[in-house]
């Protein structure tokens, strides 16, 4: 059968030319939940650092599944046994592995539907389309959840070496220009094998592994937990919660989204158990939903409200420090104060409400390589897998399994923090 027939081409400026086999995964790349993936960007808010990060999680998720073809394909070549439906189950379970992130993807994780998290929202959304497509995506899900009893196909989903992380590094180095993101991929994946039911790597891509491991460490330092970043993400978490305050005071806002509105004024979207209308709520919300109302907002009588869309929407972020260590409550009073003193000088109010709209402190958190329970394992000559960091002679790898903490305060430009 020609190969126009059987697929369609999609072009990917990072990957190049991606198949799509036509049929159930390409009907799945069609549904309304998949598309709702190009209205919501990758990286949240880094555009705002970065100009060039534009990029969306549909473009991730085709990037995966770009990436899952050739390493199934790589590992049959090695005399793996992957059965057509496991090869299409695969392809499924990565084009659908972000299917339950929210607005601005990890900026407001839990901020939405409060008590969720977007892998849970994905896995209910994967059963919802299940129904949808009369149990076809069974497979799927079982090597999404870590259940099908070929543990290396979940490994490639979910593990410290996965597709989505070998895509999404790749990808965020490209779009924001950080020259650290540009890993080896093809290596890794000419190098991967199935060894006693789970992935490894030859040991001739040991040193693609290193440089792969290095590559997160700099991206999250220099991208995902970038000081204005984190800045960002608070106010907008800072105009939501302001928002749900007015609400909780009987003052209604001046325009919702319809998606946005049901989780603001319906109280069953506080749930704790997701239910298909909620769950149907969620799949309408994208990065304009919240955009849209804070176009409105900054116009509204609300003076904080106004005062807090009106610096997202014109970059006037709040300045974030860096800490040697938490804040000590003397720290925290003296940073209170000197907000209040702002706030008055800004004719806003300065009641405990007001303030937590303008004042954060917080910790970011990130692990390079953590071995304890999933780790990377190198194929020795003797047939003998090895856990990385012992395989490795890079003396600095034991440095990256180790969580780097940093603690910070996001406050107004004109608040000095030093006491």
């Amino acid at each position: 059968m020609d190969k126009s027939t059987q697929y369609k081409i999609f072009t990917d400026p990072v990957h190049g030319f991606i198949h799509v086999p036509k049929g159930l995964v390409l009907k799945l790349l069609d549904h309304p939940y998949v598309q709702r993936l190009r209205r919501i960007r990758q990286l949240g808010l880094a555009n705002m650092v970065f100009p060039g990060a534009e990029h969306s999680r549909f473009s991730h998720a085709l990037g995966a599944l770009g990436l899952m073809q050739r390493v199934l394909l790589h590992l049959r070549e090695r005399d793996t046994t992957i059965t057509n439906k496991e090869f299409e189950s695969t392809l499924i379970a990565i084009l659908l592995h972000d299917i339950g992130h929210g607005p601005y993807s990890h900026t407001l994780e839990k901020s939405i539907i409060r008590h969720t998290h977007h892998e849970e929202l994905t896995l209910m959304l994967m059963e919802d389309l299940n129904r949808q497509f009369d149990g076809q995506l069974d497979v799927a899900i079982a090597i999404f959840t870590g259940n099908y009893p070929k543990k290396f196909l979940h490994q490639l989903i979910s593990s410290q070496l996965d597709i989505d992380r070998l895509d999404y590094i790749r990808r965020d180095g490209m779009f924001t220009g950080v020259q650290e993101g540009a890993i080896g991929i093809d290596r890794i994946i000419r190098t991967m094998r199935v060894h006693q039911g789970n992935i490894v790597i030859d040991k001739k891509g040991i040193y693609a592994i290193e440089n792969y491991i290095v590559a997160r460490r700099l991206m999250y330092m220099q991208v995902y937990l970038h000081k204005t970043v984190l800045g960002g993400d608070k106010l907008l978490l800072a105009i939501l919660q302001r928002a749900r305050q007015l609400i909780e005071q009987g003052i209604d806002l001046p325009f919702y989204s319809p998606a946005l509105e049901f989780f603001f004024k319906d109280k069953k979207a506080a749930s704790k158990k997701v239910n298909r209308k909620i769950l149907n709520s969620f799949a309408d919300l994208d990065d304009n939903d919240i955009l849209i109302n804070l176009k409105y907002w900054q116009h509204f009588d609300q003076a904080v409200l106004r005062d807090l869309c009106r610096r997202f929407l014109n970059r006037g972020f709040f300045r974030t420090t860096f800490l040697d260590r938490k804040p000590t409550e003397r720290q925290i009073a003296f940073w209170k104060e000197r907000t209040a003193d702002a706030l008055r000088h800004m004719e806003l109010p300065t009641d405990e409400e007001t303030m937590d709209c303008y004042l954060f402190h917080d910790f970011s958190q990130s692990e390079a390589y953590t071995y304890h329970s999933d780790g990377i394992w190198i194929l020795q000559n003797d047939d003998v897998a090895v856990e990385f960091s012992k395989a490795s002679d890079n003396q600095h790898i034991l440095a990256l399994t180790k969580p780097v903490i940093k603690h910070y305060v996001v406050h107004l430009k004109e608040v000095s923090i030093d006491i």
